[in-house]
């Protein structure tokens, strides 16, 4: 294989260790950071600087803001009755985007996965419990994980492990997408989507 300049070999190296970025993916990506004018290279720089000199983990629902509270956790517009549960802080943004949604939210840090090493003690699930603990005002918790094998088994332990606190637990509503034919759903999302069915 070639030998590249240390600079370069250094640059593929950090860019490999993004998610979904491969060795020849990252050098793409040098070369074309070669290519563009410097300023621009420069901006990137100051910009991935920022990320690690202002922006924090909320103390309260564990995403990222500028500040201790996030700008969700801080609106005291938003519903504090209900509790969204996320895995990732990602996923807040997606559920912001559909403009339905006016509670708070906490970031689970990902679902249960033994093989991985994410048992419930890798997951915030203590602190979840103890914020509930504390804040008599959440009515209803919100599992909005996903409808993956792994997503399942975690909303079945929190169900059973949120259920002495009394509160109402929820999840997210399946069945077919806009635009998808019958005849091509699987037996579990369309068993879902009747059980879910609606007056039209």
């Amino acid at each position: 294989m070639r030998k590249f300049p240390e600079p370069i070999q250094n640059a593929v190296a950090g860019l490999s260790r993004l998610p979904g970025v491969g060795p020849k993916t990252a050098l793409r990506f040098v070369y074309y950071l070669l290519k563009i004018p410097k300023a621009e290279v420069l901006q990137l720089s100051r910009s991935l600087a920022a990320l690690t000199e202002k922006i924090q983990t909320c103390t309260r629902c564990y995403t990222y803001g500028e500040s201790e509270l996030c700008e969700i956790c801080a609106d005291a517009r938003r519903d504090a009755s209900i509790l969204c549960v996320v895995e990732e802080p990602r996923d807040i943004s997606t559920v912001e985007s559909t403009g339905v949604y006016k509670g708070r939210y906490f970031v689970l840090g990902g679902v249960l996965n033994p093989i991985e090493g994410m048992t419930p003690d890798a997951l915030r699930i203590h602190e979840l419990a103890e914020r509930l603990q504390n804040d008599a005002g959440v009515a209803e918790i919100i599992l909005a994980l996903s409808p993956t094998v792994q997503g399942e088994s975690t909303m079945m332990y929190l169900s059973k492990r949120l259920a002495p606190l009394g509160r109402k637990v929820t999840r997210l509503a399946r069945g077919l997408p806009i635009g998808a034919t019958i005849e091509y759903a699987d037996e579990v999302t369309l068993g879902d989507a009747l059980k879910g069915r609606r007056d039209a």
